[in-house]
């Protein structure tokens, strides 16, 4: 009975593990994507408050020794501004115009949760946003979004097992209205040290400095492959 039940066990995660689906690689941008007859809508998803992450922290009292070891850095970095990395919806349209794509800047901040959800399937939307297509004239919808901004430091539970680093996460994606296939997919993680001591409150001039530089670089790494 027991071999019965472990078989069948195994027979059922190996399905299961058959059916997942498998994570969403970078696509490459192709120059026809973007070429000058392209009608591309641009929006940016909302920008998270800026926060301290504490991975590897995974018990509820690791957690809460790691919060309480960290919780000046984290007053600190709730005072910072992630108000730069919005510059970057700006920055795409302008650089899309260089290239003679005729653009849209979608006003507002963008809600992918306000369009129906689809299965996931790896190069494809997981969202249809293929009203948009009429609503704005636009063949191409061009998406910023930033998953995680402020800084983040690695623990073995208790144990810290790095310094602080400044911690940008985004991701930057077209998607086609008329497929719903991804032209392009960019993930972009930035992590930058503190020159210099790191463990200065309540400034924390030198993890400060690195937090602007972080949130330039993911900027850059976003806007290189559409220029």
């Amino acid at each position: 009975m027991f071999r019965t039940v472990t078989i069948a066990a195994m027979v059922a995660l190996v399905a299961l593990t058959g059916c997942a689906t498998k994570p969403q690689l970078p696509v490459a941008l192709k120059a026809e994507t973007l070429a000058p007859q392209a009608r591309v809508g641009v929006a940016l998803t909302a920008i998270p408050t800026a926060d301290t992450y504490l991975p590897g922290a995974g018990c509820l009292l690791c957690l809460a020794a790691a919060s309480v070891a960290n919780s000046s850095l984290t007053t600190h970095t709730k005072s910072l501004s992630a108000d730069d990395l919005g510059a970057v919806k700006a920055q795409v349209v302008e650089s899309l115009k260089k290239k003679g794509v005729q653009v849209v800047a979608i006003d507002g901040v963008f809600d992918p949760t306000k369009f129906p959800e689809l299965p996931r399937e790896v190069n494809l939307s997981n969202r249809d946003y293929r009203r948009l297509q009429e609503q704005y004239k636009i063949d191409k919808l061009l998406i910023i979004t930033v998953e995680g901004v402020g800084f983040q430091r690695n623990y073995a539970s208790y144990i810290p097992t790095s310094d602080p680093r400044a911690w940008v996460k985004a991701t930057g994606y077209v998607v086609d209205l008329r497929t719903n296939a991804y032209d392009w997919w960019q993930p972009v993680e930035v992590l930058r040290p503190a020159q210099g001591k790191w463990d200065e409150p309540p400034r924390f001039p030198g993890l400060t400095n690195a937090y602007y530089e972080a949130i330039e670089l993911a900027k850059e790494q976003l806007l290189q492959p559409l220029q």
